[in-house]
């Protein structure tokens, strides 16, 4: 059991920097993903912490140990792949065990280790099996068990769900939360999926080019992002956002969108007073626009003309493709909605979860 930090990590790549002085502190037995498109840099974090790439500057640390300059296999992680990385002439069993021979562990606690992974995991029925004669999910089960058999102070994942189908992917990522439970071990989870991310995380940490944006609990990160690109990564469907104005009209503080204008509520008119007359960007969820006859009950309302454009009927609820003026964006509204392609409806905003970023800086005004 460990904990990890990134002190001020740089690593760079000849002239490209693919990390940009990390920092984050993670604690014993945490859950951390990292989260982030393509390209951000959260692979190249993990892979400096495991030791596959050396860090150009800062330190990293397990528990007390600096392990900048230690090398992977004394590093005491273990790492499941994207790519299941299984020996193919190799029994489960054998696949497994593999590390703990090659460390001269005693083989009747390799026995015992991996008998106990493989319950675990469900998987004690296929020991003798060839990786091939295994499904993805099964394949899956075999990495993790690999690195369960090692008993590490920290494990990592590089989008371990990747190859998997969407029913399989939901029902993996339970058993990899189940296990974090289970196994009390510092857990860090790198993805690009924020479904993912939002669901298995106890914080999640958001990176873009290389530099960390914001590392908070996923309640938190939803609710208070620090600037648009967290707010637009976080959330399916993502967060619409407005070009808009700040303005005074009869008293009252409004959000002029163009094609709508919007009150603002009284309790949040403060935090935003001393914006009026600046061009800002208006953000608001698609889970807070209503249909007006199934909006919740006690919520501060705007109303808002809008053209339906799309419908997506999907059970539990319909999302809505909209257009208001020249601005497109997306509501998810009750299934009882009888708004339909082609209509000219009404949607209802609820302005207590509205966000306002600046501009220019596009971070959150508070």
């Amino acid at each position: 059991m460990a904990s990890v930090t990134y002190d001020h990590v740089t690593k760079k790549f000849g002239e490209t920097t693919a990390i940009n002085d990390l920092n984050i502190a993670i604690e014993d037995k945490e859950f951390l993903v990292l989260v982030g498109p393509s390209g951000c840099g959260k692979s190249t974090a993990l892979r400096c912490l495991a030791g596959l790439e050396e860090i150009t500057g800062g330190r990293i640390l397990i528990g007390q140990r600096d392990v900048s300059n230690v090398a992977p296999k004394d590093r005491d992680i273990a790492m499941v792949f994207q790519s299941y990385a299984l020996y193919p002439h190799m029994s489960v069993y054998d696949n497994m065990a593999f590390g703990l021979k090659l460390r001269k562990t005693p083989k009747a606690e390799i026995n015992k280790r991996v008998k106990e992974a493989a319950e675990i995991l469900g998987i004690d029925h296929l020991l003798g099996r060839k990786p091939k004669q295994l499904s993805g999910g099964q394949r899956q089960r075999v990495a993790v068990g690999r690195a369960i058999v090692r008993e590490p102070a920290v494990f990592l994942f590089d989008e371990p769900l990747s190859n998997l189908d969407a029913k399989l992917r939901v029902q993996t990522r339970a058993e990899i939360s189940k296990l974090h439970q289970r196994l009390q071990t510092t857990f860090i989870y790198v993805t690009h999926d924020q479904v993912e991310a939002m669901t298995m995380a106890t914080r999640i940490a958001v990176m873009k080019d290389g530099v960390l944006q914001q590392l908070d609990s996923p309640q938190n990160l939803y609710d208070r992002p620090n600037n648009i690109f967290v707010a637009g990564f976080i959330g399916s469907p993502a967060m619409n956002f407005f070009d808009a104005k700040l303005v005074r009209a009869d008293g009252q503080l409004v959000v002029d969108g163009g094609a709508f204008q919007v009150v603002v509520p009284e309790d949040k008119a403060g935090a935003y007073a001393a914006h009026v007359g600046q061009n800002v960007v208006f953000g608001v969820r698609p889970e807070d626009i209503h249909d007006p006859s199934f909006a919740p009950p006690g919520i501060h309302q705007a109303l808002v003309p809008a053209k339906v454009e799309v419908t997506e009927l999907m059970g539990n609820e319909v999302i809505l493709y909209l257009k208001s003026g020249d601005r497109n964006y997306v509501a998810r509204v009750d299934p009882r909605s009888q708004a339909r392609i082609g209509n000219d409806v009404q949607v209802a905003l609820n302005m207590d979860n509205m966000h306002v970023f600046n501009k220019d800086t596009e971070q959150a005004i508070r």
